[in-house]
């Protein structure tokens, strides 16, 4: 058997720890995999605490890890995947696999390409991510300011995708006043864009019976956040006064599977809204495209690989890949100084501004012409339940660490010059 050792967020209540658990369960579906789990922090998130079956069975492979370092504290595991941003990969195995979800810019860092480069493959979420990596490149100069390298990614880069869930929505009265409700679930800061998204909605409906159901925290799920999260919104709202018909219903805490879909299918929760500036691949809004509500969103970056899906034309039986989402315009501007993140997101790269009016167009046509919209989600759902399905991904998976294990088949891919940067 092949002995693998995941270094992953894996008990994190965080987008890594989402993806760090999809990688675990692709990886222990294959009965040819010994699989050992090293767990990592992921920031200040918080860790889950359910005592469920599962989370017994994640602690049994990190239980199992931990004997194997006191018995061997040097052993090389055949595989070692580690799902964390390209910063924190490491040679640990005899072969290392980076995993991430990329990256919400047009560009990834350079120690991104130092790191992937150490690796012997790069597993990311969406063809954007993909991009980021394969298509950015820098000059590297000497003390006298002469080019003497290219840094570019020389390792692999394989897509795989998520899948869609399994899962038994909650019953949860969410107290919705009012019959038609937006619903977003973002983080509080930069890259979610969230709190100019709740000031264009309460502009656009200021006078008008509509919700806006937002999931949010800013660093975690603890009390403090939550006072701290209030008063950000709070703050969006103060402008438009007391008279404001309008709803905004803030959730924060830890949430279940179950219960993050029960968002999703809340008779009343009507649309799901975004106004990212970037996704690496977007899981809430595959949720609820695959849910069954329309999503309005930017036509960039991650979530676009599942936004999109073949439709046959009635008359000429011809099939055409088209948009089942409300598009917003965008202009793809340089990343705000503020959202600076070394060695993360660089100060060269750019990401994408959807336009405020147009953001508003999109949501008041979902609004004013929601059956239409319906059945567009209706479609996309049919599509993504086709061919997203899990157990599929779980082979893709699979299938990317057979590929890097194997001696011969990596090939380098080819860069954007246009990205070409100099340090």
């Amino acid at each position: 058997m092949k002995k693998i050792l995941l270094r992953a967020p894996v008990l994190t209540r965080s987008g890594y720890g989402e993806h760090a658990r999809f990688v675990l369960n692709a990886l222990t579906s294959n009965p040819e995999y010994d699989v050992y789990v090293e767990p990592l922090n992921w920031g200040h998130t918080n860790w889950i605490f359910e005592d469920t079956d599962y989370r017994k069975y994640i602690d049994s492979l990190i239980q199992k890890f931990a004997v194997m370092q006191q018995n061997q504290p040097d052993y090389k595991y055949d595989v070692c995947m580690q799902v964390t941003i390209p910063n924190e990969w490491k040679q640990v195995g005899k072969v290392n696999i980076g995993v991430c979800a990329g990256i919400e810019t047009d560009r990834v860092a350079p120690i991104w390409l130092q790191k992937a480069n150490e690796m012997d493959g790069v597993v990311v979420t969406s063809n954007h991510a993909r991009s980021g990596f394969v298509g950015s490149a820098y000059t590297l100069q000497d003390e006298t300011g002469q080019a003497v390298q290219k840094l570019v990614c020389n390792t692999p880069v394989e897509v795989v995708h998520y899948g869609v869930k399994n899962v038994n929505p909650a019953n949860i009265d969410l107290k919705l006043k009012y019959d038609f409700n937006f619903l977003t679930v973002a983080q509080m800061g930069p890259r979610k864009n969230l709190a100019p998204m709740i000031k264009w909605f309460a502009e656009e409906f200021h006078n008008e019976e509509v919700g806006f159901v937002v999931k949010a925290n800013i660093a975690n799920n603890s009390q403090i956040d939550r006072v701290k999260l209030r008063n950000s919104i709070e703050s969006v709202l103060k402008p438009f006064g007391e008279d404001r018909k309008c709803k905004v219903h803030m959730i924060h805490g830890n949430m279940s599977d179950d219960e993050v879909h029960a968002l999703y299918t809340d008779p009343k929760v009507k649309a799901y809204v975004t106004a990212t500036h970037g996704e690496g691949f977007g899981l809430p809004i595959f949720e609820a495209a695959y849910s069954g509500l329309p999503v309005v969103a930017p036509a960039w970056s991650g979530h676009v690989d599942f936004l999109y899906a073949p439709v046959v034309n009635a008359k000429s039986k011809k099939t055409t890949i088209k948009p089942l989402f409300e598009k917003v315009a965008f202009d793809i501007k340089p990343v705000p100084k503020e959202a600076h993140w070394d060695g993360v997101i660089s100060s060269d790269s750019n990401w994408c501004f959807p336009k405020k009016d147009k953001f508003q167009k999109a949501m008041r046509s979902v609004y004013e012409a929601y059956p239409a919209k319906e059945k567009l989600a209706t479609q996309l759902q049919s599509h993504i339940k086709d061919a997203f399905k899990m157990e599929d991904k779980y082979s893709d998976m699979v299938a990317a660490v057979e590929k890097f294990s194997t001696t011969g088949e990596q090939t380098q891919d080819t860069v954007d010059t246009d990205k070409v940067m100099v340090l």
